[in-house]
């Protein structure tokens, strides 16, 4: 006997070990050695990381596909792994280590990657255990990392033969500068942020032009001092006759030009800006331009440093009086701005200070301004990889879905700028490059092959020193594909499972790794890596806005497992999974799905207590039963939608089909239709009706398993008790494809009987029938098939639509609601039950409040300054409420319609 409740708590690790138990989702397996391979790789977690709602979409969506592919009959591998994540790996130690008043210099570069290792090797990647909480199908027994033996070799081969070719060079550029841990960081680690801060409005004075001044607006006084020139724009008059000419710099005394630019916006500011290409990356783009020089006055922590600076010097006349400038040697950024104020405003050049609010860039993991920083660093000229990544997409060999995503990934990449690689960490793949005494570069697999390119340079050995930096983590993953099948090795792995299908990812990644895979892999695969890239929307709160700490409004995936099940999580997610929409999470939607999973149970302990068991070779064609010729018919239907939902990436669509099978066709109609045969005297028809529900029960386990695989898997063994043995767990079992079952005559009549007592019940509720209330329906000059199925059903028809009587009549009586039922009508006289004077006022009114509800929206919506203003999840929510008072308003007049006083 089945237990009276589905506890996913006692259930979901007993499943999980029956799964690694029988491998069912290890690649290669000998039984699909011949099968179609199907490859998903999975956007690897950093090590660092803990389950949140975006990978927990992320993985059921996956976990959804290889399911459904792996019951397909291929020969599915998820591959999975993990990515080291440079700096939030080094921090993580780094922090611990502090907490011992110990920095990592103390220990030497050696020491301290080891270290990192045992933290990786002891509490690191506790990711991969919550993943199998999730019930992520992948094939852990082939676990990659990003920096693992075979993987690193891969990253070598790439870094030296794209130095080879021409592509890898070291150049001195602009990076975005983290000043706490003194390290280029990639866009994505930057986070703008609103500051309430400041317009310095300073005067240059106009060399040779007594009396003229030129006054320039910043937000960074404090970089001043490494101005090379003003712009202004070309077409703003009031500048016009300056441009040429040379301006002062305060404080200073260099001499700059004014340069005309379209960059200055005379509508910003006063039309003027100070340009210091070594410290604001629009700046560096005019300095190009006008090749202009470039003055870095700032240390690696964001100090200013003057003193031996030669290129702060370069231009100063020698009777300038710096004595006040240089005080601020090592004085840090926030502290010069204020000081640079002060001896401004003391000078008479600061002509105004104006409140300014703007967007200023963050590190993400440190908190601190991210400063443009002038340094040297390893890249990458992407441009003519871009060129090929671009052509595949547009040429259909690899898609997106949502198919808008692909204007995001072509106009990154037609604007692609050169890729910095290089990181000031100690913690990731250290760039194969070493130096002799006089700065000449080696770039090799070793240390021994850069040994031997000195040798042949110099005839002698000669001491080598290796380059410090390591890579950027988006190095390594760009390789992903294909480095974790073993490449450069030709193995089993990459011939077979090479390129992928389909890749899961977020949006905010399209260009730092998407593209960069689409790059890595035509150059070096000569293929696209995967066919597909299904490109997930946003998890949201359930009023639509961003979840973070900071509100404190995020959703822990772990606590909504604890509570509900893996199961609900999961179909949540998927059914509300629409291509391009966020998902909107609340907890009282996952609730609802946690008693979809309790209707499940309980369906299945009915059939158990009715002794509804799998007959082996139970034919579903050979069924005479109109009620279960109906049902399978159903069936057949819901498993082509889930199927195409699934195979066109609309999780929603598939999720919801097989949601109204279950709840509505199966467990609402079919078992209820089918109690009075269970309950009744043996017979063939009870033995027949018996049979197509376990059946079908079995079909429910399918249709349902990618979505909630814990909950069908104990179902799945728990019924196989009772008929003929499972031969292997549900997660291998054959995804179904009924045909042939299609059955009009069947749909006709139960269909019917369903529609009638639907819209019953409906009109029971919208026109206020007591809910005990028993009254009569009347058959409107029904047709012969209308009086016959009324006959077969009439019982069935009074119990569930609470009918004290059906008759039938040439029209419909006075004082009824009338119901159109596929064409004919249906009568339920209310006089004596209803006043339907006051329910046709009723309605009347509330049909008036929603059209004024309405009209208040849409002048909300129609407001310029309200759309400008409100927050996205705020303008959501009014379209929101919106729809539902239309689709309201509609349900009421339809009511309205309905009553009819035929008196």
């Amino acid at each position: 006997m089945m237990d009276k409740t589905f506890d996913p708590a006692a259930v979901e690790a007993r499943i999980a070990d029956r799964w690694e138990e029988a491998e069912a989702f290890k690649a290669g397996r000998a039984d699909r050695k011949d099968a179609k391979p199907y490859t998903i790789v999975i956007p690897p977690p950093n090590v660092t990381g803990s389950l949140h709602m975006g990978h927990a979409l992320n993985n059921t969506l996956q976990d959804i596909l290889c399911r459904f592919e792996r019951m397909r009959g291929r020969d599915v591998l998820w591959q999975p792994g993990m990515d080291h994540a440079g700096i939030a790996t080094q921090m993580v130690v780094e922090r611990q280590l502090a907490e011992r008043q110990i920095h990592r210099r103390d220990l030497g570069r050696e020491e301290f990657v080891a270290r990192v290792w045992e933290w990786k090797e002891q509490s690191g990647g506790r990711i991969k255990s919550q993943l199998k909480r999730l019930g992520a199908s992948c094939d852990w027994s082939r676990e990659r990392f990003t920096m693992d033996e075979g993987l690193s070799k891969a990253v070598l081969k790439v870094f030296v033969d794209l130095y080879k070719q021409g592509l890898m060079y070291k150049d001195k550029r602009l990076v975005n500068w983290d000043p706490k841990f003194q390290t280029a960081i990639s866009d994505i680690e930057v986070e703008q942020v609103e500051v309430k801060g400041n317009l310095w409005h300073i005067r240059y004075a106009i060399e040779g032009m007594p009396g003229r001044s030129i006054t320039v607006a910043t937000t960074r006084p404090e970089t001043m001092l490494g101005d090379v020139a003003v712009a202004v724009h070309p077409e703003d008059e009031r500048y016009k006759d300056l441009i040429g000419k040379y301006t002062i710099l305060p404080l200073v005394g260099r001499r700059i030009p004014i340069v005309a630019d379209e960059y200055s916006d005379p509508e910003k500011g006063t039309g003027a800006v100070k340009i210091t290409p070594a410290h604001d990356f629009n700046d560096f783009e005019v300095g190009q331009r006008h090749k202009l020089p470039l003055i870095n006055i700032f240390g690696a922590a964001a100090q200013l440093q003057l003193i031996g600076n030669e290129a702060f010097f370069e231009g100063v006349p020698s009777s300038a009086d710096l004595d006040a400038v240089l005080t601020l040697h090592g004085v840090d950024r926030a502290e010069a701005r204020k000081r640079i104020v002060a001896m401004l405003e003391e000078r008479g050049n600061l002509v105004e200070i104006e409140p300014h609010t703007h967007m200023v860039p963050h590190g993400d993991r440190s908190n601190v301004v991210i400063e443009p920083y002038l340094t040297d660093q390893w890249y990458v000229n992407v441009k003519p990889l871009a060129e090929r990544a671009l052509g595949v997409v547009r040429d259909g060999k690899t898609k997106f879905v949502p198919e808008n995503w692909e204007k995001t990934y072509f106009q990154w990449l037609e604007n692609i700028e050169p890729w910095c690689v290089s990181r000031q960490l100690w913690w990731g793949h250290q760039i194969p490059a070493w130096y002799d005494a006089d700065n000449n570069v080696y770039v090799a697999l070793s240390e021994e092959e850069a040994k031997a390119e000195a040798f042949e340079r110099y005839g002698v050995d000669v001491p080598l020193t290796r380059d410090e930096d390591v890579l950027d983590t988006w190095f390594s993953s760009a390789l992903w594909p294909f480095s974790t099948l073993g490449w450069p090795d030709k193995t089993p792995e990459l011939k077979r499972y090479y390129p992928t299908n389909t890749l899961v990812t977020g949006f905010d990644i399209i260009f730092f790794w998407v593209a960069r895979m689409m790059m890595m892999s035509l150059h070096f695969m000569d293929e696209v890596p995967f066919d597909t890239v299904y490109m997930h929307a946003l998890v949201r709160d359930e009023k639509g806005a961003k979840m973070s700490k900071s509100k404190g409004n995020v959703l822990d995936p772990l606590d909504i497992i604890d509570q509900f099940g893996a199961d609900a999580m999961r179909m949540t997610l998927s059914a509300m999974a629409a291509q391009g929409r966020d998902i909107k999470l609340s907890l009282q939607r996952v609730e609802g799905y946690r008693n979809f999973a309790t209707k499940i149970w309980n369906a299945a302990r009915f059939a158990e207590m009715n002794g509804c068991a799998r007959v082996s070779g139970f034919d579903p064609k050979a069924v005479k039963e109109t009620l279960n010729q109906w049902a399978l018919s159903e069936c057949a239907k819901a498993i082509a939608e889930v199927t195409a939902g699934i195979e066109t990436y609309k999780f929603n669509e598939a999720a919801n089909a097989a949601y109204r099978f279950v709840w509505n066709v199966f467990c609402d109609w079919t078992l209820e239709l089918a109690k009075p045969v269970l309950q009744g005297a043996d017979s063939p028809a009870k033995d027949e009706t018996r049979a197509t529900i376990a059946f079908i029960f079995d079909e429910i386990c399918k249709l349902l398993h990618p979505f909630m695989p814990f909950l069908t898997e104990e179902l799945w063994a728990i019924k196989g008790t009772e008929g003929p043995k499972r031969e292997s767990v549900l997660a291998l079992a054959a995804w179904s494809k009924l045909d042939g079952l299609a059955n009009a005559k069947a749909e006709a009549e139960i269909g019917w009987v369903v529609d009638l007592v639907t819209e019953i019940r409906s009109a029971r509720s919208e026109t206020n029938v007591p809910a005990g209330a028993q009254i009569p329906l009347v058959l409107v000059a029904a047709s012969a098939d209308v009086r016959a199925r009324a006959e077969r059903w009439g019982d069935m028809i009074k119990r569930l639509a609470r009918i004290s009587e059906i008759g039938f009549a040439d029209a419909a009586p006075k004082s009824s609601v009338q119901l159109l039922i596929r064409g004919e009508v249906a009568a339920l006289p209310l006089e004596g039950v209803v006043d339907l004077s006051a329910e046709r006022a009723r309605l009347a009114k509330e049909i008036q409040k929603l059209d004024a509800d309405v009209s208040k929206i849409d002048a909300k919506l129609g407001n310029a300054d309200f759309i400008k203003r409100a927050p996205e999840e705020v303008i959501d929510e009014q379209r929101e409420r919106r729809d539902e008072a239309l689709a309201r308003k509609a349900k009421m007049e339809e009511a309205l319609g309905r009553l009819k006083d035929n008196v």
